[in-house]
């Protein structure tokens, strides 16, 4: 991330001559997303391959632990929407389900993809039209995308507790907490395509030594229902901070956010 900003200020300092690199960037990351969708439609199929084993493997039992787990997790994301984002977007001056209602197609989008990337375009394009100015649009959603994973968090927290059960780990309050306070650090600056909380979640296992590393096949077969839930929780967490700064910097035009959220969204 640090790289990509210094390399980027490089690039506008250079002006028009940095022209053919910019197309470069722009063909590889076409050429990636293209990887990004072969991959989504193999994940049905990756899933049922994994709930398969996890059977297979640690029994019938299993499929109820993992539906608890699921339940739980479930729980734990509509008490953050209820505790944290209303209050929060309250302060910002907008009604959350408004403002859901708003991102609707965003918001069903990533809960069938379970991908952020998917949606980041048309997120700025309708923060803008909701009156935030184009600055803080432009800073703050790719900033939030790479740092404020909320949602995210709440799953590795609920998976991390979870996989120490299912181990017979034992995890003392200060082990959890430390277990926590790495897992938030490596959070942040991950990618929001579907999958990379796994990757996240196996790399800081194995680095903090806590809970076995191979205890992560037993969630694998439910990633996709768990991540569909913190992706959704991701993305309503990024629109209400960019509004929330808007709100500190005076960059959001009132009369036109009232006016849009009352409306709904109205394609062009």
């Amino acid at each position: 991330l640090v790289f990509s900003v210094l390399f980027a200020c490089g690039l506008a300092s250079v002006g028009e001559k940095a022209q053919p690199v910019l197309d470069i960037v722009s063909t590889v990351q076409q050429a990636l997303f293209w990887i990004i969708r072969k991959v989504m439609r193999i994940a049905p199929a990756a899933a049922f391959g994994a709930i398969g084993y996890t059977v297979s493997e640690y029994g019938l039992g299993t499929l109820l632990s993992l539906g608890r787990l699921v339940a739980v997790f479930y729980l734990i994301v509509v008490l953050f929407f209820v505790l944290v984002l209303w209050p929060v977007s309250r302060y910002a001056g907008v009604s959350l389900l408004k403002l859901m209602r708003y991102f609707r197609a965003e918001l069903v989008l990533v809960l069938g993809t379970s991908s952020s990337e998917s949606v980041f375009p048309q997120l700025t394009a309708k923060l803008k039209n909701l009156g935030v100015d184009e600055p803080v649009v432009g800073l703050v959603l790719p900033t939030a995308y790479s740092f404020n994973h909320d949602g995210t968090c709440l799953y590795f927290a609920a998976v991390s507790v979870f996989l120490g059960q299912a181990t017979g780990t034992d995890l003392s309050w200060t082990a959890q907490l430390g277990l926590l306070l790495v897992l938030l650090l490596t959070s942040k600056g991950g990618a929001g395509v579907s999958g990379s909380a796994i990757a996240v979640l196996a790399l800081t296992l194995s680095a903090t030594h806590t809970i076995p590393v191979s205890s992560i096949a037993l969630v694998l077969g439910v990633h996709s229902i768990l991540s569909a839930a913190f992706v959704f929780t991701n993305v309503a967490g990024n629109c209400v901070a960019t509004l929330v700064v808007g709100k500190w910097e005076k960059a959001i035009d009132r009369e036109r956010l009232r006016t849009q959220l009352d409306a709904g969204y109205q394609a062009a």
